[in-house]
């Protein structure tokens, strides 16, 4: 199985939160490719119509598309670049990654770097590194070399292509959430090969997850759907060290994972079960007590409520520059999306 194109160039688009503009242009040309009608903002959310056929309730598949980065905020006189993480980063991560800083002259090359293990005291060596102690080297002779290549607030993303493993799995940064938008975009491709849906339906790519829910938050109210259904990841429960008494169990190739909780739409929720069960789709289901960490926080709330639910993709070492997955997975959650929004019953009343 292959890694879709469309996914790949998601994959290798830079696009921390708050400067998605390169992976948008991405989900954009994807859409217009298939003839949904594209519209995006200001805020840096892109909206792709499907129009529907008779009539019936719109359905809006939201994904974030933005990702996890770096930000300048100080370059010293030595030359290096001393930065925030943009998102929820674990340092050792970033330990001795390759990073690409994007800046108006284009990409700069640089590594994150720390001070040699061999010169650490024993004690220090069993501490965590904190961003604090963390910089980039780009190489750069003085500090004004590197003023002259890199500004305050350029960002960066960590450096690699997606690699591919056996059984249909592959490895990239930015998964997290760029299979939510590719979700979507398929999603509505699917409906628009199969002729449409009763009423519209919107792949969405929002901006700013991973910081304040702003793209959704702003799309939400500007859009008004009639449902929404955020497609994000969530935590794989095959790997090392995962209690799947605490998340439950979502394993690989186990399909898409349909979140029900309590600030969800319970009939949103018998409606996606229903479908997956009568069209053969593999899944799971999650249990959400509180909020969902997902862009459904935000849209159920917004203007009178929307009713709202959330399908997830099984991932691996989240938030990581070697997010994990499992092609099948994403195919069931586009699939199961496709056949909700087309079984969706014009007449249906969510009121509770």
């Amino acid at each position: 199985m292959a890694l879709p194109e469309t996914l790949r160039r998601l994959l290798t688009a830079a696009g921390p939160s708050g400067y998605e503009q390169a992976p948008a242009a991405v989900f954009r040309d994807a859409a217009a490719a298939f003839g949904a009608e594209v519209t995006y903002d200001t805020v840096g959310s892109t909206v792709a119509r499907v129009p529907g056929t008779g009539g019936g309730k719109s359905v809006a598949i939201v994904g974030h598309i933005d990702e996890i980065g770096l930000i300048v905020h100080h370059i010293d006189d030595d030359g290096f670049l001393w930065f925030t993480g943009v998102g929820g980063w674990d340092p050792v991560v970033l330990v001795g990654q390759r990073v690409e800083i994007a800046t108006r002259d284009g990409a700069v090359s640089g590594v994150v770097g720390k001070k040699p293990i061999h010169l650490m005291k024993d004690e220090d060596r069993k501490k965590v590194p904190e961003l604090k102690h963390l910089h980039i080297d780009i190489g750069a002779a003085s500090g004004e070399e590197a003023r002259g290549l890199v500004r305050i607030g350029d960002v960066a993303v960590i450096a690699g292509e997606p690699i591919e493993l056996p059984g249909g799995r592959f490895v990239s940064r930015s998964m997290d959430n760029r299979l939510g938008c590719f979700v979507a975009l398929e999603t509505a491709r699917l409906v628009a090969e199969a002729g449409g849906a009763p009423g519209d339906v919107y792949a969405v790519a929002v901006a700013q997850e991973e910081i304040t829910f702003g793209g959704s938050r702003t799309t939400a109210y500007s859009l008004r759907p009639d449902v929404a259904i955020a497609v994000d990841v969530t935590f794989a429960t095959d790997q090392p060290g995962i209690s799947e008494q605490e998340l439950g169990k979502h394993r690989f190739g186990s399909g898409a994972v349909i979140t029900r909780g309590s600030t969800l739409d319970p009939t949103v929720f018998e409606l996606l079960y229903e479908t997956a069960e009568a069209e053969g789709i593999p899944f799971t289901v999650d249990a959400s007590a509180r909020g969902t960490g997902t862009d459904a926080d935000a849209i159920h709330i917004s203007r009178a409520g929307i009713p709202s639910s959330v399908v997830s993709v099984p991932l691996r070492y989240m938030h990581s520059p070697v997010e994990m997955v499992q092609l099948s997975d994403v195919e069931a959650a586009a699939k199961l999306l496709a056949a909700f929004a087309q079984r969706l019953p014009a007449d249906i009343d969510f009121r509770r």
